[in-house]
């Protein structure tokens, strides 16, 4: 009987200290869906969102979080990040650098992100011969690190002499590229089956040359279309989605028409390829913020020389042919291709975003509710309703006035866990 009641009083005392509910109070929020609703109390229970409602509605004995006039939004979502990349010239950097040593880098990094308001991320391959990032994430997954939601492909395939390979070394040094060489179906086939045999939740392609790269051009398609097929089909059957590095027009167009699930970049793209897209229901991520970064703060670096020039000459018309693809209704996520620039500086993209078209409320939604759709956990994140994640974040300001508000977080919550709180 003893055992019994000491057993028992245990059992209510844990009960008790892991069902204490907190409310966040503040004078707005922007919940992702596209509803603004005033004065709201958004009531958690543990790691979830469990009502939203009004301050006086609060259950008594909550914990109460108040945030004043701040405005508060879902977590912002990257859909293209490298957090293990820290130079601008990053193929020399990933020579230099064990896969140890990007793994400390890429949590500091991730972390610093997380602050900044991002609370999930999706990598798009990493210049490490490891899998750093897919062990940052289940890391942080087993509660050893606090830090964002991860997905995303440990490395990028990239056929012989493409935007993955190293290029710049005679043929007698032997050496291991970023990227993963595959060439022809076979290779293909196990190269996909490998990344995913250690965590790789997405699959990541270069399907045209890179801007970043030496020794090749980012308008020709190097995929053919059987070698494409292979790549879709492969991660389908394992229910692993495809994205598609993609600049050139071509590239664009068989990557979409081979059912990939998102194009990055998609810098020569046309109306036909954003018709495409609308049709196949594809998803953009244009990744703007690292053109910015690039021109503004070192625009005479000697490793960037072909990524600056080739930005300046595509810039108007990509900017011209996003605004069309804006228009016309493709599914536009955020990402920025995050390669180790302060991490407020990421939000950066929502303003281009408004610059070439959308609304601010359309960008917020870009890096919400959509990103959240395009990882297909759009039932766990992305917005603040009922029954999702409590990953939340708060600006002293409007967004909707000054979408900049987004390069100046406050409040940082994930899974019901407050990381950052400047009010």
């Amino acid at each position: 009987m003893k055992r019994f009641l000491i057993t028992a009083t245990f059992i209510s005392f844990f009960f008790f200290c892991h069902s204490q509910k907190t409310a966040i109070i503040c004078k707005t929020l922007i919940d992702g869906t596209g509803k603004i609703i005033s004065n709201p109390a958004v009531i958690i229970d543990g790691n979830k969102i469990i009502a939203i409602d009004k301050k006086e509605n609060i259950p008594t004995g909550t914990t109460i979080i108040d945030l004043g006039e701040y405005t508060l939004l879902p977590g912002l979502i990257d859909a293209h990040v490298h957090p293990d990349m820290h130079s601008d010239d990053y193929q020399g950097e990933h020579l230099r650098g064990s896969s140890a040593n990007k793994a400390l880098v890429g949590l500091k990094t991730v972390q610093d992100l997380l602050s900044a308001g991002w609370t999930a991320l999706r990598v798009a391959g990493d210049a490490d011969v490891g899998y750093a990032d897919i062990e940052i994430r289940n890391a942080i997954n087993k509660g050893m690190f606090i830090g964002p939601h991860i997905y995303g492909a440990a490395h990028y395939l990239s056929v012989t002499g493409g935007g993955g390979d190293i290029n710049f070394f005679s043929y007698e040094q032997k050496i291991i590229p970023d990227g993963l060489i595959v060439d022809g179906p076979d290779e293909i086939r196990k190269a996909v089956r490998t990344e995913i045999k250690y965590g790789s939740d997405w699959i990541k392609i270069l399907e045209t040359g890179a801007f970043m790269t030496i020794g090749d051009n980012p308008q020709n398609v190097h995929f053919s279309p059987e070698e494409l097929k292979t790549v879709v089909e492969e991660a389908a059957r394992r229910d692993v989605p495809v994205m598609a590095h993609a600049h050139a027009t071509d590239g664009i167009k068989q990557a979409v028409k081979a059912g990939v699930r998102s194009i990055e970049h998609g810098t020569y793209m046309d109306e036909e390829a954003i018709d495409l897209m609308i049709q196949h229901g594809t998803y953009l991520i244009p990744t703007l913020t690292i053109d910015l970064y690039f021109k503004e703060t070192i625009p005479d670096s000697k490793a960037l020389v072909k990524a600056i020039d080739l930005a300046k000459k595509t810039r108007e018309s990509f900017y011209k042919n996003l605004s069309i693809a804006i228009k016309k209704g493709v599914k536009i996520g955020v990402g920025t291709d995050y390669v180790g620039w302060p991490a407020d500086f990421s939000a950066r993209e929502f303003s281009e975003l408004v610059k070439v078209g959308m609304t601010p409320m359309q960008a917020i939604q870009a890096g919400t509710k959509v990103n959240a759709e395009l990882l297909k956990k759009d039932k766990e994140i992305g917005t603040v309703e009922v029954g999702k994640l409590a990953d939340m974040i708060a600006v002293k300001g409007d967004p909707l006035k000054d979408i900049s508000e987004l390069q100046r977080v406050k409040f940082v919550m994930i899974g019901g866990k407050v990381v950052k709180n400047e009010k």
